[in-house]
């Protein structure tokens, strides 16, 4: 017969298992029996879930889903419930279609479908250059404001979503250059400083020197009066921005002025028409001009 005797430790009353490091006793302490009776009923549980529904993940060698006894399956409900919300937009999106711009402001329903899908397309196509509610950038306009270099009704502003501005593969595009005048030679650096000092005279800003403000004067009205304005206030049939509103979209300093003026800006927006369905479109027209600078 063994001689063996049980280690006992003497602080608890616990037997221990035989291990000690460093004068450290590992104590048998069993798992509770309620404790091990939810685990064992868990493992049963599951195993009854693997056969009668989808197996998560899939049982190795049979594919890449089991369907399971009942044969319930998630993609199967979530591509109905996605049809009949296709279906449900396809009627609404119909009627957004049929509908003019002011209808659809002035239709409850239509305008808030428009606002949702507008909003959610703005930010998939949009909001990388305007910035999420149109807050714009240095070289994006503010769509939330009330300056705007084209037309900013709800027909002005779908036009520009159709036909884009400056977009080479669209004959309705809106379109207008300004010419480089430092690049292309047209004025001399002295030139484009005068009328750098007149167009900050105009803008309200401190102009240093006052002849040249006034040498850039003529100049402008030789140059750039066609495009801007005699008084620079701009022409929003050409695109040509207001130069006294204080707003600039390529920075209003000195040498931004100039670097404009030397160097030309103009810059592109695609053509959405050929991207997006009718319904996407004047949602989308609908929506920016809600954003606070639609007229």
């Amino acid at each position: 017969m063994s001689d063996h005797t049980k280690d006992i430790d003497q602080p608890t009353g616990v037997e221990t298992t035989g291990h000690e490091w460093d004068g450290i006793k590992e104590l048998n302490n069993p798992l509770p029996r309620w404790w091990l009776y939810i685990w064992y009923a868990t493992i049963a549980i599951s195993l009854v879930y693997m056969v009668v529904m989808p197996a998560i993940p899939a049982l190795p060698g049979l594919g890449t889903n089991t369907r399971g006894i009942s044969n319930h399956s998630d993609r199967d409900v979530v591509a109905a419930q996605i049809a009949e919300l296709r279906t449900e937009r396809m009627a609404a999106g119909s009627a957004l279609v049929e509908a003019s711009l002011e209808e659809i402001e002035t239709d409850r329903t239509l305008q808030q479908f428009a606002m949702a899908a507008g909003e959610s397309a703005f930010g998939d196509n949009c909001a990388t250059c305007h910035g999420a509610g149109g807050r714009g950038a240095k070289g994006y306009p503010t769509l939330a404001d009330d300056v705007w270099l084209w037309d900013g009704t709800l027909d002005g502003i779908e036009y520009t979503l159709r036909h884009g501005i400056r977009h080479e593969d669209d004959v309705d595009t809106r379109f207008s250059l300004m010419p480089a005048f430092g690049k292309d030679r047209l004025l001399t650096s002295a030139q484009i400083d005068d009328v750098v000092a007149h167009v900050m005279t105009i803008a309200g800003k401190e102009a240093h020197d006052a002849a040249s403000a006034a040498r850039g004067a003529e100049t402008f009205a030789s140059q750039c009066a066609s495009c801007h304005g005699v008084d620079g206030t701009g022409d929003r049939t050409l695109g040509a921005p207001d130069l006294t509103d204080h707003e600039w979209l390529f920075g209003g300093s000195e040498r931004e002025i100039y670097t404009t003026v030397y160097n030309a800006r103009n810059a592109h927006m695609p053509a959405w028409g050929g991207r997006l369905d009718d319904a996407t479109i004047k949602s989308l027209a609908v929506y920016v001009h809600s954003l606070g600078g639609g007229e």
